[in-house]
């Protein structure tokens, strides 16, 4: 597996495999309007404009496909994270979120992050030892879990 930082000609495929993935573990629990606004935000310009603004990304690629991507944003917010389903529990998430983590730090992060997790990734971020820090919640017709990770539990 390699990971490395996103270039502009990733940025289809990180699309493709964005609006497959969230079809199937995210937006399934949304309103279609909550559907809708979501896969048009996180398209291939939406992912561009994100870049735009800051926001890290990294690729992960397997015998030259890509297998997943993580984003995160200010440093501090894991913005997203995912991978696809045939290279689910084999340790891609993990490789990506340290990946990701190094780099915030790297980048002067103080080691605290956040994310908004889908229902189906609590275990995942439980694992990386981020914690509920409220109950589901909904903005735009979109459910998320709030949750966190303090820089004194991210050893």
């Amino acid at each position: 597996m390699l990971i490395r930082s996103l270039v502009a000609s990733d940025i289809p495929a990180v699309a493709t495999l964005l609006h497959a993935l969230a079809r199937e573990y995210i937006v399934h629990e949304s309103p279609p309007e909550g559907a809708a606004t979501f896969l048009a935000e996180n398209g291939e310009m939406g992912v561009r404009g994100f870049l735009a603004r800051g926001h890290v990304y990294h690729v992960a690629v397997i015998d030259g496909e890509l297998a997943g991507f993580v984003a995160v944003r200010d440093c501090s917010h894991l913005f997203h994270l995912f991978v696809g389903e045939r290279w689910h529990r084999r340790g891609v998430a993990r490789a990506l979120w340290e990946t990701a983590r190094a780099a915030a730090l790297a980048g002067g992060g103080d080691g605290s992050f956040t994310v908004n997790s889908s229902n189906f990734a609590v275990p995942v971020y439980e694992s990386f030892g981020f914690v509920r820090v409220g109950p589901t919640q909904c903005a735009k017709g979109l459910y998320f879990n709030p949750m966190r990770l303090s820089a004194s539990e991210a050893g």
